[in-house]
């Protein structure tokens, strides 16, 4: 491989080499709102109509008990990425740590997630579209996806620079929204307090789908390769916006709208409930969401690809054109031929994608600490505590069976 030539800052040589993977460097910030917008997507858009049932209480539980598992999940990836000379994606990192089983299984949840996100994208964004322009839920989509596939098509950097920009918007559109939700007259604080436990487990899929981020990790590992020691303040900066914000969506959504009335895409019901201009703020920074989210997704579900398969470059134009068409073009014939609903994508996407991303990780840090090549600057800690590790795979295997049931019949949905 071929030695980055990169420096610290500090004149010393970067200890991590370029592999088909190539390395921009990002800022702590712009990892920071990475983060931010890969979190605040299709999942808290659509975490309102699918706790409509268990109730608000019961979904705040879980966005904190997943926020942190994910974060320590995320770490874990985190770690073992810096113990790794060469930059290399989930299944790279599988491969070497792992296996070559470890490595397809998680090779296919990120593709399984990185899909979803998208039909939900693609869905969410017509049906939002139609809303604002009156025009056809198709055409919405297709418009939608020029400056999302726009802006992917460039890359780590363009990414980096395109999330820290909108999510500065994103969140101001969302304080103006919540705080409007408060002054309403329409609002009923009963809504945010009513709860319905039996609905619990479903909505651990719905709120974990929310977080998954750690195929995000390696890439961000690889735009702050020149200093490490700030990945991991970066990523749990990221992580406490993401939850805050994550709450606020559902938690003014569902002040003002009665359960019966709440929409898939929570920011159309907002929108209705406080008026014309609230429906364009609310309905332009669903859109600025998903845009947040599909950037981070499509990034990395490419880099992935290349990493899988062996290609040399995620940068040669002969290899990126094709992926950059097969990840547009599945999600997008799925949405538009209306195969796949919003909030079932959700579901199914967190519970299985999820459940391989929280629990392998686990197995990745291990391994990189008996096999890696490099002792990192920063390590897990305390966070890779046994007990920690085996909550997340109890918990996490325990909703797929749910899923299993639940499509069966045998236990309750969750909406």
């Amino acid at each position: 491989m071929e030695e980055t030539g990169r420096t610290n800052g500090t004149g010393e040589t970067a200890k991590y080499q370029e592999g088909a993977l190539k390395i921009h460097r990002l800022t702590p910030a712009e990892v920071i709102f990475s983060v931010v917008g890969c979190g605040i997507g299709s999942g808290c858009l659509g975490t309102a109509y699918s706790a409509r049932l268990a109730g608000l209480p019961v979904l705040v539980f879980w966005f904190i008990v997943t926020g942190l598992l994910t974060l320590f999940s995320m770490m874990y990836v985190a770690e073992a990425t810096l113990r790794t000379r060469t930059m290399v994606q989930l299944p790279g990192l599988a491969e070497r740590y792992v296996g070559s089983a470890g490595s397809l299984l998680i090779f296919i949840a990120v593709v399984i997630n990185s899909l979803s996100c998208m039909i939900a994208y693609f869905s969410g964004s017509g049906d939002i579209i139609n809303e604002l322009l009156g025009i056809p839920g198709w055409a919405g989509t297709l418009l939608f996806l020029i400056p999302a596939a726009g802006v992917s098509w460039f890359g780590l950097k363009a990414m980096g620079v395109g999330n820290k920009l909108m999510s500065v918007g994103m969140i101001i559109m969302l304080v103006v929204l919540t705080i409007a939700s408060f002054l309403s007259k329409d609002g009923d604080f009963s809504r945010v307090t009513e709860s319905n436990w039996s609905y619990a487990i479903p909505i651990f899929n719905v709120a974990a789908f929310s977080y998954i981020g750690q195929y995000l990790v390696p890439d961000l590992a690889r735009g702050l390769s020149h200093d490490p020691k700030k990945l991991a303040p970066a990523v749990s900066i990221g992580q406490l916006l993401v939850c805050i914000l994550l709450i606020i969506v559902p938690l003014g959504v569902m002040y003002l709208t009665p359960a019966d009335e709440l929409t898939e895409v929570a920011t159309i019901a907002w929108g209705r409930s406080l008026g014309l201009w609230a429906m364009y703020t609310a309905n332009i920074f669903a859109l600025v969401a998903m845009l947040t989210s599909y950037w981070a997704i499509s990034q990395t579900l490419l880099s992935n690809i290349v990493d899988k398969f062996r290609f040399h470059s995620d940068e040669d134009i002969k290899i990126r054109l094709p992926i950059t068409l097969v990840i547009v073009g599945i999600p997008l014939f799925l949405a538009l031929g209306g195969f796949v609903g919003f909030v079932d994508a959700i579901y199914f996407s967190g519970t299985f994608a999820g459940a391989i991303m929280a629990i392998l990780p686990i197995f990745m840090l291990r391994g990189a600490r008996k096999k890696g090549e490099i002792e990192p600057d920063w390590n897990c800690g305390w966070m890779a505590n046994p007990v920690i590790q085996g909550i997340i795979i109890i918990l996490y295997s325990g909703t797929i069976l749910y899923a299993v049931c639940g499509a069966m019949g045998l236990l309750p949905a969750g909406w």
